[in-house]
């Protein structure tokens, strides 16, 4: 039977009646609402004047088993979730980097004022909250039940991920009050594809349930996929989380459970309630959050640095192209240049190309000899270049700095080039040919009035 099958299959679970278990809670775990537990995680809370019901007949099902996972009981309404906590000290190491490198790439955004997407500049550490959800389905909609919320965050000289799971289907009111007692003082999402995905789907589930919860909080946003994909899809086989951990960020997993089997494993969970079955799915999402924090830390280091050998050209090229899509041109200029200057003389086309989009800003900011000095230098040294710079050349030769010789001699290069292109539809061929030969006549009669 196919994934797709088996899932449509199991989703039937999602809609059962849990029944209510049979012994009470332990009697550790009875205290007031707002109360807190041993683990500092809140066991039952109010929402205004809600009153909080206790489970007055039942039981947690595999308590020893959640709790040899660092997992403990939150009860509101007489519906449980469970929550699991573990820490890290700042001087753990995750692939590359420390967990306390966040400190310090946050203090160079701040020196560097880079109006940035992804700048973490006037941000606190802390109030940083590296986000990633499971759900039932790896499509969106209503249909798609959000069964695992899941974070990493700065405290003190702690990573604490902290992970609010489903425990049963309808303790969705107790999964989303639990979240967000916990998330209140933090003001920005770090995410991966969670943009698209993760956060509309916790959106879309709290809207059947807004009555009972809080409101979500108006958090920033920062989508690290974003970033990967500007730097890297070019450049590696896809930009999916686990590949970049390996290729970009040291991170390698061992006896890891596959993000589309999640599902799977949690549909297990419901028939069995045995945690043991959802343990891998647990540790996938851990490390899912704290590669969020190194994934940070090293996209920080890429766009802030310009000159750096740890920065390979390719990744500075396409840093630079960023800046300038930002408007943010000197900061572009910084670093086109760097790549030109460490492919000088190697003829690499990344070091091309650098030079190529370096003429191109000259003529935006009206740099017209600089522009034209840039590309003549790419004419002297390379055995092929696109038409569009013997193009822009000419434009710039003929109205700009009324060079109609040199003009000519970039128009007719460019025709050249357009002749060899002959993969091209017929039509839009015959279109552009026309509009070099007028260039070329319109010259040619510019000359012959100047002689």
């Amino acid at each position: 039977m196919s994934l797709k099958a088996k899932l449509q299959r199991l989703k039937g679970h999602l809609t059962r009646e849990v029944k209510q278990a049979a012994e009470a809670v332990p009697q550790e775990w009875q205290q007031e609402p707002g109360s807190a537990n041993r683990t500092g995680l809140p066991v039952e809370s109010t929402v205004e004047s809600t009153t909080v019901e206790r489970m007055s007949d039942g039981s947690i099902p595999f308590l020893p088993e959640w709790t040899a996972l660092a997992a403990r009981p939150y009860i509101y309404h007489d519906r449980y979730v469970m929550v699991r906590e573990v820490r890290y000290p700042l001087s753990q190491r995750h692939g590359r980097y420390r967990f306390a490198q966040l400190y310090e790439v946050i203090e160079d955004w701040e020196r560097a004022s880079a109006d940035h997407p992804l700048s973490a500049a006037n941000l606190a550490a802390d109030a940083l909250l590296f986000f990633d959800t499971e759900t039932t389905g790896l499509n969106g909609g209503v249909g798609n039940t959000v069964f695992l919320l899941g974070y990493s965050r700065v405290e003190g000289d702690e990573v604490i991920v902290r992970q609010h799971f489903l425990a049963a289907p309808d303790a969705e009111v107790a999964l989303y009050q639990s979240f967000l007692d916990s998330v209140r003082e933090f003001s920005h999402l770090v995410t991966f594809n969670g943009k698209a995905f993760d956060w509309p789907q916790v959106k879309t589930r709290h809207t059947l349930i807004r009555d009972e919860v809080p409101q979500l909080p108006a958090f920033g946003h920062l989508d690290l996929l974003h970033g990967a994909r500007r730097l890297w899809k070019h450049h590696l086989p896809s930009c999916r989380l686990s590949l970049i951990e390996q290729q970009k960020l040291g991170v390698w997993r061992e006896e890891d459970v596959p993000g589309y089997m999640a599902p799977l494993a949690y549909f297990d969970y419901l028939n069995e309630r045995d945690p043991r079955l959802i343990q891998g799915v647990l540790k996938h999402n851990e490390r899912d959050v704290l590669s969020l924090i190194t994934l940070y830390i090293h996209l920080s280091k890429l766009l802030l640095a310009h000159e750096s050998s740890a920065v390979s050209p390719e990744e500075l090229f396409e840093t630079a192209r960023w800046y300038e899509a930002l408007g943010q041109w000197e900061r572009a200029i910084q670093r086109y240049r760097a790549v030109a200057e460490s492919c000088t003389g190697s003829g690499t086309q990344v070091g091309v190309n650098a030079l190529i989009a370096l003429g191109h800003l000259y003529k935006k900011q009206k740099k017209w000899q600089q522009a034209i000095s840039i590309w003549e230098q790419c004419m002297a040294t390379c055995s092929y270049l696109p038409e569009e710079v013997y193009l822009e050349a000419a434009k710039i030769c003929e109205h700009q700095l009324k060079d109609y010789e040199k003009a000519l001699h970039y128009a007719k290069q460019a025709l050249s080039l357009r002749k060899k292109k002959s993969s091209l539809l017929r039509h839009k061929f015959s279109a552009e040919l026309a509009a070099y030969q007028k260039r070329i006549e319109r010259l040619e009669q510019k000359l012959f009035r100047l002689v």
